[in-house]
């Protein structure tokens, strides 16, 4: 199987949260509705296995399973990104071509790093990305992400981009990421495909307008930061300046109070999926910070609060 969508991929491409049993068990069933929802919510495209979908408590059983059975629910309905990040080159080349396999349109992959200390070169990392890019067909997001504690300046992202076939796509959520945006786009012209925001959209409007073609936020109310960035795209900066001002109250509650259990609790609240939970010894959202989250959103209507009544 292989992925037809046209390039390049533009618009919100949101995080698919991995949905679990009360007791910790996968839920397909509800990740089968969650995706349904994201979908009818606007959703551009979907990214899996992210740091969003709490990837690091999966095993790599659970992790085919999941990449298998949403890539054959969505059945061409959006594109696909799964993550593959991996420390070792040869296993994160290996789940890459599976996902290929199954339909992907592109994979993410954080540079190698392990734990507080672990790094690798910027040699090394460059090599990293070179055997990655000549496995594939499909093109690589690099997530250039705060959690790998990774110094990726943009002259070496512009480099890599020029030099390396797949690497086209740049998920940019360190601070300053408007001005990386912005240094990226200058010093790699066309090799940049897709300069996308991240970090849960809260710098978005400063990223759309360093340039940013893409948003990869959280799954929780797509059909909201569609409105900032159908706007922006179309030219209405006015109106995208007005629906980021909307929506930056429960922007800034993912990013800063509810985080990566946020979409959980939206869509657990409108019935979309059965469960909540995240996964032992990962914490649980605490009542209050669930009450001031659904208090944010209530005030916004967006659909997942009532997709599934």
């Amino acid at each position: 199987m292989s992925s037809s969508f046209p390039r390049p991929f533009k618009g919100v491409f949101p995080v698919v949260p991995t949905t679990f049993t009360a007791d910790g068990g996968l839920d397909l069933d509800s990740q089968k509705r969650c995706v349904d929802f994201m979908i009818d919510a606007g959703s551009n495209g979907l990214c899996i296995l992210a740091n969003f979908s709490e990837q690091f408590v999966l095993g790599d059983d659970e992790r085919e399973t999941l990449t298998r059975s949403i890539l054959e629910h969505v059945a061409g309905r959006v594109p696909v990104i799964v993550t593959t990040t991996h420390f070792s080159s040869q296993i994160c080349i290996e789940r890459s071509r599976r996902a290929q396999a199954q339909g992907a349109s592109m994979v993410m992959v954080m540079p190698p790093y392990h734990g507080a200390t672990l790094r690798v070169s910027e040699a090394g990392i460059y090599e990293f990305y070179s055997r990655l890019s000549d496995a594939l067909d499909i093109p690589v997001m690099i997530q250039d992400a705060p959690m790998a504690g990774t110094p990726l300046p943009a002259p070496f992202l512009a480099r890599m981009a020029k030099e390396l076939k797949q690497i086209r796509y740049f998920k940019i959520e360190t601070a300053g990421a408007a001005s990386k945006l912005r240094d990226l786009i200058a010093l790699g012209g066309e090799a940049i495909e897709g300069p996308w925001d991240g970090e849960e959209a809260i710098t978005l409007l400063a990223d759309l307008d360093a340039g940013a073609t893409g948003a990869m936020t959280g799954g929780g109310f797509p059909d909201g930061i569609r409105r900032i960035v159908d706007a922006y795209a179309a030219g209405d900066r006015e109106t995208a300046v007005a629906e980021y001002g909307r929506w930056l109250p429960l922007i800034n509650y993912e990013n800063r109070q509810g985080g990566i259990l946020t979409a959980k609790a939206l869509m657990k609240e409108g019935g979309v999926i059965a469960s909540d939970a995240p996964r032992h010894p990962f914490p649980p959202m605490s009542a209050p910070v669930r009450a001031g989250l659904l208090d944010a959103a209530r005030r916004l209507d967006p659909l997942v609060l009532r997709w599934a009544r």
